[in-house]
């Protein structure tokens, strides 16, 4: 058995962790969106495979037998390829998956489709806004210019964001609500823009929206194609220990009775 995690959540995290202390051999893959990713106690490769051909190419190369699709829940092309990559090369595939946010008695949300649904919905008049959705898509808000945005973000955007008004806070979760609530009121912010991530690592700033009563622009997660999904770690452990369990002998067919 040898495993590749396609990682960068802190599920990802965690598997890479059980799977060194048992000494399961295993690679573990970052994408290469953040400039000094999390080390792992497993060998780490950064970067991408060069589409679905290159990583069943990879899956050959490196005799992978089982992969793990622990990417963020909104890596739609990643888990698409990992899909078709698992196929062509004829291994198994498991994704570790966070359960997405659901909303709560307090909690004012508006639920969209997309980044450009996300836009949309901030017609109206200027606000603080506290755009917590990466780097990828932060182009998009200047559609709506009026506003001031507080970005979070974990490394420095190359260029500065097409953003009339903004500031950029650069930090990395866990996130607590303490700091989340300090943050919202020292910026003024009335207005949370997220994606539906999941976890706990970054829940702390819905749990200070609904203590300040502030609106929230979520974004829910794109469709996946299927695969077998689970939600913990434990539960890829129970896979992989099911996938490397022996298949037991046949009985032997018992004998006819031939009478006397």
């Amino acid at each position: 058995m040898k495993i590749l995690i396609l990682g960068g959540t802190t599920e990802a995290s965690a598997l890479a962790g059980a799977l060194a202390e048992r000494e399961v051999p295993a690679l573990f893959s970052y994408a290469g969106r953040v400039a000094t990713p999390k080390p792992q106690p497993l060998p780490t490769r950064v970067g991408g495979f060069g589409g679905v051909a290159g990583l069943a190419d990879f899956l050959t190369e490196h005799g992978i037998t089982h992969l793990v699709d622990a990417t963020h829940p909104f890596a739609e092309r990643m888990s698409q390829n990992a899909v078709a990559a698992a196929h062509h090369a004829g291994i198994r595939l498991i994704a570790l998956a966070r359960p997405p946010w659901t909303p709560t008695t307090g909690d004012r949300w508006t639920r969209v489709a997309g980044i450009e649904a996300a836009v949309a919905a901030l017609a109206g008049p200027p606000e603080r806004i506290l755009l917590a959705i990466g780097r990828q898509h932060l182009a998009a808000f200047a559609a709506q210019p009026r506003h001031h945005y507080l970005l979070r973000l974990v490394d420095a955007p190359e260029a500065p964001p097409p953003l009339p008004q903004h500031r950029v806070v650069l930090d990395r979760g866990p996130f607590t609500l303490a700091g989340d609530l300090a943050l919202l009121r020292e910026h003024g912010i009335q207005r949370i823009v997220c994606k539906n991530a999941g976890g706990a690592g970054a829940i702390a700033k819905l749990s200070a929206a609904r203590e300040l009563g502030l609106p929230v622009v979520m974004i829910e997660r794109p469709a996946l194609p299927s695969q077998h999904e689970v939600h913990s770690v434990e539960a890829v452990l129970a896979w992989l220990a099911h996938e490397s369990a022996p298949e037991p002998d046949p009985e032997p067919a018992p004998k006819a009775d031939r009478g006397v």
